[in-house]
């Protein structure tokens, strides 16, 4: 297995529509370990069609509780589960995690009887690791360490950026966050950073097309990053790659990859990926 990332879902907030993008998940493979963040609505179809199968997760990570990076996260433990998860999967979150997957298996209570009874399955709770995490340290696998730091995101408090190190690569991702500088020092050196981008002259349609949800414009502002941002965040650490990701807005076909470029442009010069779902980016 060659160290990649793919991106599985690059649409930034929770809603769908025919031919959009899915919400937030992406793969990282590193050092002979298969690791999911976040977890939006699609993440296990997308996983299986890029040809990673649910059972091959060592670990899936939560930057924090927003709908489009969790919903899909019951779903998708409990259907690799019935594809004959047995090995231990160990799952970090913030602060309600565990509150989430208690809930989620008493939602299951039934189908989980009749599994483990008639099928004799070991019961998920035995083999599901739940992880609640806070700002530093959080993780290690063999040499693969992995480093926590809260970012800014309102209302949200527990949102966290993470980053991802071994000997031979460093991977950030941003989460979701707010032109954040203290996100450019965590960030330093890193061969690929993946952060969330907003494109300004988008704003207005995507406001516009959601009628119902009046506060929407103030959340954008508050809580995301212009692409341009992006673009001093990305100067500030000196990263190898940047790649676009939980793009706002994702479907607008008004704006193309060129548009994102041409902000980022302003403030970096360096390698840009605009994020799709299903694109694999090598680790080189």
């Amino acid at each position: 297995m060659d160290d990649a990332i793919i991106l599985l879902g690059t649409k930034g907030g929770p809603s769908l529509r025919k031919g959009s993008p899915s919400p937030s998940a992406s793969v990282l493979q590193m050092n002979g370990q298969t690791i999911l963040i976040d977890c939006g609505i699609g993440a296990a179809r997308a996983l299986v069609e890029a040809d990673v199968p649910l059972v091959a997760l060592d670990a899936i990570f939560i930057t924090h509780l927003h709908s489009d990076h969790l919903l899909d996260l019951g779903p998708l433990v409990y259907t690799a589960w019935t594809t004959d998860l047995v090995d231990p999967l160990h799952v970090y979150g913030p602060p309600g995690l565990q509150n989430y997957w208690t809930h989620f298996l008493a939602a299951m209570v039934f189908d989980h009887g009749v599994r483990t009874v008639g099928d004799k399955r070991q019961p998920l709770d035995q083999i599901v690791q739940i992880h609640e995490y806070s700002e530093g340290p959080i993780a290690t696998f063999g040499e693969l360490t992995i480093t926590a730091l809260r970012v800014d995101h309102p209302p949200v408090t527990d949102c966290f950026a993470l980053r991802f190190s071994v000997p031979a690569h460093t991977v950030v991702f941003s989460a979701d966050t707010c032109y954040f500088p203290p996100l450019g020092d965590f960030a330093k050196g890193a061969d690929v950073l993946v952060h969330e981008a907003m494109l300004s002259k988008g704003i207005d349609a995507l406001v516009a097309r959601l009628k119902r949800a009046p506060g929407l414009r103030n959340h954008l502002l508050a809580s995301h990053t212009m692409a341009e941002d992006v673009g001093h965040i990305a100067a500030q650490a000196g990263v190898g790659q940047l790649i676009l990701n939980h793009l706002v807005p994702a479907d607008d076909p008004a704006f193309t990859d060129d548009d994102w470029k041409d902000a980022i442009a302003q403030n970096w010069a360096g390698s840009v990926t605009v994020g799709k779902d299903g694109l694999r980016i090598p680790l080189t």
